[in-house]
């Protein structure tokens, strides 16, 4: 299509020359200018053409110019002998701009010249192609279960996104799993101008289970045969796109093909740049029919009504039918069943060019589909090796994915021009309680922190959890930002129980956790361990927005609220679930606290008992925590009582109390106005109290706080003088708010707040 461009480009060009290259120097050697009926010099030796000195060098300058003059007609004369055959040929022959080129754009689904080695070049068909209206609506299908394509998903989106100028509706199938991540993410990354739309991909597990399958994706790799089906029925065209694409251009582009398709093509897809239909990869290798070397399904331009009209779901069922009873089983999953379709109804095909699906798995032809950077349309990542696959410019494609990969999802927001996106309530909702907000206030960026909606990828790795019978479970709730990675090994080792973790990361850190965590055999090993990632945005630590996240998402009837820099006591996790039915936590509003303790030690010989701590306490090796910095944070935990208790006894609540505690699900959340250093846990606890929850601590239960460098934000805290000032400023607001939430019995809180 560029070629074509370019092809015209010459043609003009070169017409122009023949018109006017001779014309021009005729007139410039025999024609001349006459002004008055005189000669006027056209160049500086003709002012002296009379002269005897320069008559000679005069002759001999005409002379020259004559003989240019001769080859000029020449070039003339060959240029238009060109032109007259190009114009015979028809405009067929100028699509591509390689050396090669080919005419399989018109979709006859013949691929004997790209068998023949010919090459198809990177086009757009200027001034044929219609172009794609400004803000009409571009339809993207992609099928998606579990949590590493959830991943898979967000990264081709992201490609998708940075290129597009045109309004978006994807139409995710998808199973629970990626439903619950997906819809959350999209939910909270706000991007104007998209849609989303989720279909059960459970309910259409019956519609291809019939199928044995082979292939990794499993049945999911099954469900585009079912798209007619499932996509609703006003629904004329799509694009169906894996998992494992990464687009380089406009999605527009593509979308503009469809106006291409001629007759009874239905179905835009690439050739196969590999030799797997052709039958020659080893010995007795026997692939389902294809035409020639067959189509990649990465890619799919879908005309859904046509389709439905010929019946597309009985088509493929009889297909599939016929060569099961031979093929026993796909190999490729839905890419065999739409080649058997197509080798016996070959019309059925538009042949995309090859840089729409650049296949890079072992021994490809890819390379044939680019020579420039420029050519590049879509990488399709379409080997089980993924990155790590064999080709010769892997590298620069690693790059390019990695790029998009690591790309910071925020700057995606942005708002299409001369494209309005659709009413969305939750935006309209958060865009008036910004313009509420007075910005000359000094304390305006931690008020308007409150309203920040975070980017939220929940179970960033894959998660499995197995319900305890006796509905005792408890699970060991965190939050983290990169500098506290080191933590998660040690943690693990100490609670074998689930853990719910929010991760305040960018893009970049949050792949880097990635990389650690599978390169870790402890984190690796356990599945009971839901990562959760809230996306950088904001000068602050949303310390509170992490909690409720990782709070939200737990799988247990009870929580133990945490901090990552502490190490719960061995066995910590079977005394709890003992602890909830002792003390009846199901049916009482408790708070069962785990006395917190620290030590100043880097390596430290955990204690395996009280007994061991206590001794450990006696000769300075540990403290109880904070006990000189923020004594009364845990002071009513009474620790001279705890020292030798043996059951569960009850505390008061008092000012600036803030222990760790182990709650029912269903307790509230702590208070999102409440950001980096300072009150925090204090105002949780408080809630707590406020609600009638009674503090009980556990007599033989412990956690012990590792030493770290201090955090970003109490730096702040102790070095900013109008951070304190805002900090102050949302205590009593939040005081306030309390008082009016639940009335006279909430002034106690201002009372003990005015008396420490």
């Amino acid at each position: 299509m560029l070629g074509i461009c370019r092809g015209r480009r010459k043609f003009l060009a070169a017409s122009l020359t023949i018109l006017f290259v001779p014309a021009i120097t005729w007139i410039y050697l025999f024609a001349g200018s006459f002004e008055d009926g005189k000669p006027v010099s056209l160049s500086p030796l003709e002012s002296q053409a009379h002269s005897p000195r320069y008559t000679a060098s005069s002759q001999r300058e005409r002379e020259s110019l004559e003989v240019r003059v001769r080859e000029v007609e020449e070039e003339n004369r060959v240029l238009r002998k060109q032109l007259s055959l190009v114009q015979s040929r028809g405009p067929a022959h100028h699509r591509g701009n390689h050396s090669k080129t080919y005419s399989m754009e018109e979709g006859t689904g013949d691929s004997e010249s790209l068998r023949a080695g010919i090459v198809a070049g990177n086009s757009s068909e200027c001034g044929q192609q219609p172009a794609v209206e400004k803000c009409e609506t571009i339809h993207v299908a992609i099928v998606c279960a579990g949590y590493n394509a959830s991943r898979d998903v967000v990264t081709l989106v992201k490609s998708v996104l940075f290129h597009r100028r045109n309004p978006l509706h994807f139409h995710l199938i998808a199973d629970a799993i990626a439903k619950q991540i997906l819809a959350t993410l999209f939910q909270t990354w706000m991007v104007p101008a998209v849609r989303i739309d989720f279909y059960d991909a459970d309910e259409l597990k019956s519609e291809v289970s019939w199928i044995p399958n082979k292939h990794y994706s499993g049945i999911y790799g099954l469900m585009k045969l079912v798209l007619t089906k499932t996509l609703p029925s006003n629904l004329e065209r799509v694009i169906v796109l894996d998992t494992d694409i990464t687009f380089a251009t406009d999605i527009a582009e593509l979308w503009a093909v469809f106006h291409k398709f001629k007759g009874q093509q239905v179905l835009g897809l690439v050739e196969n740049q590999s030799d797997w239909y052709l039958g020659n990869l080893w010995k007795n290798h026997r692939p389902w029919p294809a035409l020639g070397r067959g189509y990649n399904t990465g890619v799919i331009l879908l005309l859904l009504d046509k389709l439905r009209k010929m019946k597309w779901e009985q088509m493929w069922r009889l297909t599939a039918e016929r060569e099961l009873m031979s093929m026993l089983s796909t190999s490729l999953a839905d890419q065999d069943i739409f080649n058997a379709v197509i080798k016996q109804n070959p019309f059925l095909v538009y042949q995309l060019p090859c840089f729409w699906n650049v296949q890079l798995s072992d021994h490809t032809r890819s390379e044939q589909c680019y020579r420039d950077v420029s050519d590049l349309k879509v990488i399709h990542w379409n080997s089980p090796k993924k990155l790590r696959v064999k080709n010769k410019h892997v590298e620069f494609f690693r790059n390019l994915y990695l790029t998009f990969l690591e790309y910071d999802g925020n700057l995606l927001r942005r708002e299409l021009f001369g494209c309005p996106s659709e009413a969305d309530v939750n935006s309209e909702n958060l865009q008036k309680q910004l313009s509420e907000l007075d910005e000359d206030d000094l304390c305006y960026e931690f008020r308007r922190e409150r309203f920040t909606v975070h980017r939220t990828h929940l179970y960033f790795l894959h998660y499995e959890y197995e319900p305890a019978s006796d509905n005792t479970d408890v699970t060991l709730v965190a939050q983290l930002s990169m500098d506290r990675l080191q933590m998660l090994e040690a943690i693990c080792k100490h609670w074998e129980g689930p853990i719910s973790l929010a991760l305040y990361l960018s893009d970049a850190e949050a792949q880097q956790f990635l990389r650690y965590a599978q390169g870790s055999e402890v984190l690796m090993s356990r599945h009971n361990v839901g990562y959760h990632i809230v996306y950088k945005e904001g000068q602050f630590y949303p310390v509170n927005l992490l909690r409720n996240v990782a709070m939200k998402h737990i799988s247990t009837p009870y929580m133990f609220l945490s901090d990552i820099d502490f190490l719960p006591m061995y066995g910590l996790y079977e005394y709890l679930r003992k602890s909830v039915i002792q003390l009846d936590l199901a049916n009482t509003k408790k708070a069962l606290i785990v006395p917190a303790f620290e030590t100043l030690r880097y390596r430290l010989s955990f204690p395996k008992s009280k007994a061991e701590l206590l001794s450990m306490l006696d000769m300075g090796t540990l403290f109880t925590f904070r006990y000189h910095v923020w004594t009364k944070g845990h002071a009513p935990t009474n620790f001279a009582k705890w020292r030798t208790a043996t059951t569960p006894y009850r505390v008061e609540w008092e000012a600036d109390f803030e222990p760790y505690v182990v709650v029912r699900k269903d307790c509230p959340e702590y208070d999102r106005r409440f950001v980096g250093f300072g009150w925090n846990k204090v105002a949780h606890i408080m809630e707590l109290d406020a609600q009638e929850y009674e503090f009980t601590v556990l007599p033989n239960a412990y956690m012990i706080h590792m030493p770290h460098a201090p955090s970003f934000d109490i730096t702040k805290f102790r070095s900013n003088k109008q951070y304190r000032i805002c900090l102050k400023t949302l205590k009593e607001e939040f005081q306030q708010d309390m008082s009016r939430h639940y009335g006279f019995a909430a002034l106690k809180y201002l009372t003990a707040e005015n008396n420490s």
